[in-house]
């Protein structure tokens, strides 16, 4: 029988209702109690590392999860986090940074309703999360929900009510849940080097979405306090301004004082392509420029956090960000 660590942070399916709304209540044992069926499928421990609301999650519980995973790795034949939907697809991507090569499943899931209420979708996600972690095959950073098994780095919560809340970004899910029988659609990689672990991360980036009519003075605001800038464009990417625009001379500058810039698209599907307008192809010319192509809004983040933690060097974090984790980059 396989040994599985539950790690619970938070978030809906851990909630009760409070005078002043829902909030994290529910302890990680109860969580098992609500479904029996587990007792028999694997050997479970349990570990309560937070008690919160996923708005709240962030760098500082991402850095504390990976500590957690590394330091029992060896004791466990695979990991569930019960963790809230909000930030959900930000804790996958950044474990999939933080947790490279693992042929060990770590498996995120949670819930659009409370474990607490009668009908829930929390029963089914846990059950199906403690599945897949113990199915033969079952590897990598990945997210657990509505039947489905979706990589760390692919993931988007792109529903805020409903239980099919995520969806696998441009890229198939790693396998389905058809009634108790789970079906495979990507093998378990071959020939993975050794685990690797990384407990650091660098929160100083900004996603800056363009909107019509933006003024070039926000990157000079935002200078002294980040180190890099995720540039959500319009369409497949570019900048307003032309050749001569004060855009283009902002992210200039920006470049010039060593940070890195990514430019990505405000559109959900099929990626960014700077070749493709003279608008983009101006913004790609700068030097030092990256381009998220088809990566989600949430491992360009991460991996922007993670490469900057890794070095202060803006060439060696540039090249970092370029070298393809988890397929989060095609």
């Amino acid at each position: 029988m396989k040994k599985i660590l539950l790690l619970a942070t938070g978030g809906t399916i851990a909630c009760k209702p409070t005078e002043h709304g829902l909030a994290p209540a529910i302890k990680a044992e109860e969580l098992l109690q609500s479904v029996p069926e587990l007792a028999g499928m694997c050997s479970i421990d349990t570990l309560q590392l937070y008690d919160l609301d996923s708005t709240n999650i962030g760098p500082e519980q991402w850095c504390g999860m990976a500590a957690a995973i590394r330091d029992r790795y060896d004791a466990y034949d695979g990991f569930v986090l019960a963790h809230g939907t909000d930030t959900m697809a930000y804790t996958a991507a950044a474990l999939s940074y933080m947790i490279q090569n693992t042929a060990k499943p770590i498996v995120l899931t949670g819930s659009q309703k409370s474990i607490y209420n009668r009908d829930t979708d929390a029963r089914n996600n846990l059950l199906h999360a403690f599945a897949y972690a113990t199915a033969p095959g079952a590897w990598g950073v990945q997210i657990v929900f509505d039947n489905k098994v979706i990589l760390g780095t692919r993931a988007r919560k792109v529903r805020s009510k409903s239980l099919d809340a995520f969806s696998s970004i441009d890229y198939p899910e790693t396998a389905v849940f058809r009634d108790d029988r789970l079906i495979f659609f990507l093998p378990t990689p071959t020939g993975l080097p050794p685990v690797r672990f990384y407990t650091e991360l660098d929160p100083a980036v900004f996603v800056l979405r363009l909107v019509p009519g933006m003024g070039a003075d926000i990157f000079a605001a935002l200078a002294p306090h980040y180190r890099a800038v995720v540039i959500e464009g319009f369409g497949v990417g570019g900048l307003p301004g032309g050749k001569d625009g004060p855009m283009l001379h902002a992210v200039r500058e920006w470049l010039a004082g060593g940070r890195l810039a990514v430019f990505s698209t405000q559109v959900q599907h099929e990626g960014s392509d700077l070749s493709v307008y003279e608008v983009g192809r101006i913004a790609r010319e700068l030097p030092g420029v990256l381009e998220a192509r088809d990566m989600t809004p949430e491992a360009v983040v991460t991996k922007l956090m993670w490469a900057l933690a890794q070095t202060g060097d803006p060439a060696q974090a540039q090249r970092l960000f370029t070298i393809p984790v988890q397929h989060d980059l095609l």
